[in-house]
């Protein structure tokens, strides 16, 4: 994948990329349905990360949106259409769930950091995409919400990825309320870390990015690995994994690099070891 090329994949319609200074741009296509989960979506979501974590030029990933409507969840009209299944549609509420709960942690489990770019509304499952993502940078515009509830759907898979990120109370909130929340909001509890204004935003992202990418890329993995891994540990456990995870982390080359250039005074050269 050549630096600064863009790229289109035409058996991927639904996506859109472009890779610069080791930053990965993948822009969800679909405006028109809302850039909504549908199983196609989630299968094209899910194969740009798998080459993503294989590609050594890939440091950094940011995932945004085109049109007003960052993602408003799961399709909605894909969803009622296997009611009229033998069944009545378990078998394929089944698989999308699951196909769901999968993509998020593939998010969560990617070797490179994942950045979510919202311009617009990350509704229900769109949100929890958003709070999957180990980093989130949002417009002043950008709004939130989980709303199943008023449509007689409780947003239980959002609520997994939402109550990890957010406080219980805040999260309950937003999930018995089914409101949209700003994005001033939206930082307040936590579910971003920035707001950016609009006609600033992609050299503020990019150089954000960036930032990140001029890490090594093994440091990162190693880092975001423990970091997702020690959450759900007790104290005392996570201690001890994180105790092991920093020896293991001494011993490796770029540390060692790392180190060595911060007391010579000069800018690492990594090698991603």
């Amino acid at each position: 994948m050549a630096e600064t090329a863009a790229i289109h994949d035409m058996n991927k319609p639904m996506l859109g990329t472009l890779l610069h200074q080791g930053v990965l741009r993948i822009v969800m296509q679909r405006p028109e349905r809302m850039n909504s989960l549908s199983s196609e979506m989630m299968a094209a979501l899910s194969a740009e990360l798998t080459q993503a974590a294989e590609n050594p030029e890939v440091r950094v990933i940011l995932l945004g949106a085109e049109g007003k409507v960052f993602c408003a969840g799961h399709d909605l009209k894909e969803l009622t259409a296997a009611r009229a299944e033998a069944d009545r549609g378990r078998a394929t509420y089944t698989r999308i769930m699951r196909q769901c709960s999968d993509l998020m942690q593939q998010i969560v489990r990617h070797p490179k950091p994942v950045i979510a770019v919202v311009t617009g509304v990350a509704t229900a499952a769109g949100c929890q995409l958003v709070a999957s993502c180990d980093l989130a940078l949002a417009t002043d515009t950008a709004t939130f919400c989980t709303p199943g509830v008023n449509i007689g759907l409780f947003c239980s898979t959002p609520m997994v990825a939402l109550s990890r990120n957010v406080a219980p109370k805040h999260a309950m909130e937003m999930l018995l309320t089914g409101e949209s929340i700003d994005a001033s909001t939206a930082k307040e509890f936590g579910l971003i870390n920035r707001i950016i204004p609009r006609d600033y935003l992609d050299q503020v992202v990019q150089k954000y990015a960036e930032t990140i990418a001029s890490k090594s890329s093994q440091t990162l993995k190693v880092g975001k690995e423990a970091f997702y891994r020690q959450l759900e540990m007790p104290l005392s456990d996570a201690y001890d994994h994180a105790a092991n995870v920093m020896v293991e982390n001494m011993l490796a080359r770029d540390a060692e690099e790392g180190i060595n250039a911060f007391l010579q005074k000069r800018k690492p050269e990594w090698t991603d070891g």
